[in-house]
């Protein structure tokens, strides 16, 4: 007898067809990217803590992706965002690495935390996962106006939840990363990186 598959699970075959079939133009990808960076850029300068914070990643890279969708932002000298070019090399990198959006929002609904792959520079990532826990701004309620209460909830939990995968990283990282009282710093070992003190 077949496992009881969920109701929902048409979801991800459909998905799965949409995203086989033809691609958004590339200029339609790189105008939601632009807006995307306006709106975070907006909320940025409300909050010149978060400016100069930044300031110190100037010309740092950071990759988000999900799936064959990608993102990648680099550090103004303002201490705000840009994208950066298709051939930057990305000093962090985000992954999110379900690949099933119905199983992305189960886990979001049950409060849980995606399944994320976090490399690189951690002291770009200590940098957004300050942003994240500082800057206050209500995506939910901004979101919920455009797309409604339910979807708008699901996307404010995964970011919390990216934030949270953030945190842990650099925490790892961090403690990893600290010599032994009787040890000097280890310039150039293995998992060191940019930018650490």
């Amino acid at each position: 007898m077949a496992a009881p598959q969920s109701p929902f699970s048409f979801l991800d075959g459909l998905f799965e067809r949409l995203a086989g079939g033809p691609q958004p133009p590339q200029w339609l990808v790189h105008e939601v990217q632009h807006r995307l960076v306006l709106l975070v850029n907006h909320v940025l300068m409300q909050e010149p803590e978060a400016m100069e914070r930044l300031v110190r990643q100037s010309g740092s890279v950071a990759r988000v992706q999900w799936r064959a969708y990608s993102m990648a932002l680099r550090v103004t000298p303002a201490g705000l965002f840009d994208l950066a070019g298709e051939a930057a090399v990305p000093d962090l990198r985000v992954e999110i690495t379900d690949t099933s959006p119905l199983s992305l929002a189960q886990t979001a609904l049950r409060g849980a935390r995606p399944a994320i792959r976090i490399e690189g520079d951690v002291q770009l990532a200590a940098e957004i996962q300050w942003l994240a826990d500082h800057v206050r701004w209500d995506l939910e309620e901004d979101l919920a106006r455009i797309i409604g209460d339910a979807p708008a909830h699901a996307i404010g939990t995964v970011a919390r939840r990216v934030a949270q995968a953030l945190k842990q990283f650099v925490g790892m990282r961090m403690a990893a990363g600290r010599p032994a009282p009787d040890d000097g710093p280890q310039a150039g070992a293995p998992g060191s990186d940019r930018g650490a003190p």
